[in-house]
């Protein structure tokens, strides 16, 4: 049986509680919880363990923490800030029983050192991993395909997560980004499934790749990327994880957050039906 998510970027400004409403009337079973919702959760007066009741009551996984930004490049007083980041997503993860967090690459302007660029990333990644293993905790590493992200591409992901060569460290693939930044389906040749934490479905607007940004997601099936053929290609792989919307866009954040939800599913799972042929 498959899974579906609702990562809590795709509704805006909405609370969690809220979230997790959405998440609940239109029968997910997994929610991607976005950390600056988390805080405002906790600043209000919520606990963890009140909030572990409220997901299971609903019938929901807690199954990311999203997200470490910039997680790839730093150096200073920005890597202990991101260490110090990484413990609280932990203690968080672990409280909720949340299995993963996620990191995202930093962007060009971020890199002191070019000649060391995948060096350096490698590196990070084993600085958070390592900062998560007590927690036990996984690291999903999530590449962004924007032409000025350091890590853009599921190939170079590939590299990098090989070369950190734990277990405890993964990728995540988001259709959007996988589309932008121009990865190829070869890329995902000879993926071991248990190296893939979780699968983001989202589509895009018909404009050059190198020209779009997170406004300009659409709901799956909406747009040009072709996600038939790319979840296909995964569950192929052997994977057998969720798959999760997750939108940016302004637009959608005016609707009711229970209306998105309910059609942002209707979408992921038309993508599974066979096609029809006459």
């Amino acid at each position: 049986m498959r899974r579906y998510g609702l990562n809590g970027a795709t509704t805006g400004d909405a609370d969690l509680r809220t979230d997790i409403r959405a998440a609940r009337e239109a029968a997910y079973q997994v929610l991607e919880i976005r950390d600056t919702k988390l805080r405002d959760y906790l600043a209000a007066g919520g606990t963890l363990a009140g909030l572990r009741q409220e997901l299971k009551d609903a019938g929901l996984e807690p199954y990311t923490l999203n997200a470490l930004e910039h997680a790839t490049h730093p150096t200073g007083p920005a890597l202990h800030a991101l260490l110090d980041r990484v413990k609280t997503f932990c203690e968080w993860a672990a409280a909720l029983e949340c299995p993963y967090i996620v990191a995202v690459p930093s962007f060009a302007h971020e890199v002191t050192d070019r000649g060391r660029m995948q060096r350096t990333a490698v590196e990070a990644l084993q600085r958070i991993a390592e900062a998560a293993r007590p927690y036990r905790v996984r690291v999903g590493f999530e590449f962004l395909g924007f032409p000025d992200c350091t890590v853009n591409t599921l190939v170079a992901a590939r590299r990098i997560v090989d070369a950190v060569g734990d277990p405890n460290v993964g990728l995540v693939i988001d259709a959007f980004h996988f589309y932008a930044g121009g990865s190829t389906w070869a890329m995902l040749d000879g993926l071991p499934p248990e190296q893939l934490f979780i699968v983001h479905l989202d589509d895009a607007e018909d404009r050059p790749r190198e020209t779009l940004q997170d406004a300009h997601r659409l709901l799956p099936g909406d747009g040009v990327i072709p996600l038939r053929d790319m979840v296909r290609r995964i569950e192929d792989l052997g994977y057998d994880g969720p798959w999760s919307i997750e939108l940016f866009r302004p637009e959608y954040y005016a609707w009711d957050p229970v209306k998105l939800a309910r059609v942002s599913r209707e979408k992921m799972e038309a993508l599974f039906e066979k096609k029809v042929t006459r």
